[in-house]
């Protein structure tokens, strides 16, 4: 064998060591649904965790298992999706706006498979793509954090520096306001790269810099990244806000509320109409009134919300869902 024949083999041995098997290929009338989570990993306690408790209660509910994929590395996202397709899923879920290039490619060249792609948008005839409106549930959590804060001051820390992330910055930032015309916030960026989302020592020492500064609630969109937020702001005896997924239980008493974000919903809905036949292509954007987004109020938190507090968030969750309260969205 030539030294050429032997490194061809030893490449593609490595390529496809870099996306693990997911099973047999599929008989042709057999429904598999997969999903492909995004860096941080599906146990992130956020943004990802939801997309697992979604896809979690199809299986439950269903017993159809699905295939997983979970994104280490920016190479890995089309070769995942295609391995998926390939074997014959029916419908993949892309946990991500970071998926969508390699859901425009992988879903071109398998035009009978349907793809769903979180927090992004792509026209395509077997994609359906969901994305959110941040600021809604972010101003109702900035509202939150104004009321509770003694010091005037509060803090936002976002992972990765991108449009969908000051989304949620500019929601808090009109909340905060919406109640304390003089209210400050403070924000940081956690970087520019996916890693951003995966730092929780960063996220922490962020979160003690803005605590040097006065700020008594911190409002962390950055998810892994965020649990050293909620942590340090623990430590601190300030208050942390969390996001995506309800974080509340993370440190009861802790944490004032999170700024919920329902892909839980989208991922069941995906899995569950992609099985009943009611599928279809196209973008829907959901917000307050679709209870994409909103704010979580339970055991662990209810002793930091007063009523006063909650009645001023539902009336402004009332009027912003009736048109009669505007929240603008980020604008580049």
């Amino acid at each position: 064998m030539t030294m050429t024949r032997i490194l061809s083999i030893l490449a593609l041995s490595l390529t496809a060591a870099a996306v693990p098997a997911v099973g047999p290929a599929l008989a042709a009338d057999e429904f598999m649904p997969a999903v492909v989570f995004d860096q941080g990993g599906k146990f992130d306690k956020s943004f990802n965790e939801a997309a697992y408790n979604g896809a979690e209660r199809f299986k439950k509910e269903t017993g159809i298992v699905y295939r997983e994929f979970e994104v280490t590395s920016e190479s890995q996202r089309e070769q995942a999706l295609r391995n998926m397709a390939r074997r014959g899923a029916t419908v993949i879920t892309a946990v991500g706006f970071s998926q969508s290039a390699a859901v425009d490619k992988v879903s071109r060249e398998y035009p009978n498979t349907k793809f769903c792609l979180i927090d992004d948008k792509l026209d395509l005839p077997n994609v359906q793509s969901v994305t959110f409106k941040e600021h809604e549930g972010s101003f109702l959590v900035g509202m939150l954090a104004a009321l509770a804060s003694q010091s005037g001051k509060v803090g936002f820390i976002g992972g990765m520096d991108i449009p969908l992330i000051r989304n949620f910055l500019t929601g808090y930032e009109q909340g905060v306001r919406h109640v304390k015309a003089d209210g400050e916030v403070f924000t940081n960026m956690t970087g520019t790269t996916p890693a951003a989302w995966n730092d929780p020592t960063r996220g922490a020492e962020l979160a003690k810099s803005q605590f040097g500064r006065g700020a008594d609630v911190v409002f962390a969109a950055a998810g892994a990244t965020g649990l050293g937020v909620l942590q340090a702001a623990a430590d601190a005896g300030k208050l942390g806000v969390g996001v995506d997924s309800n974080q509340n239980w993370i440190h009861p008493g802790k944490i004032l509320t999170s700024m919920v974000k329902r892909v839980d919903v989208t991922v069941y809905d995906c899995m569950k109409s992609a099985k009943d036949g009611s599928w279809t292509p196209g973008h829907r954007v959901v917000g307050l009134k679709e209870e994409g987004v909103g704010y979580a109020l339970d055991e662990n938190n209810r002793k930091l919300v007063t009523a006063e507090m909650e009645k001023a968030v539902e009336d402004a969750k009332r009027k912003i869902i009736a048109g009669e309260l505007a929240v603008k969205p980020y604008q580049p």
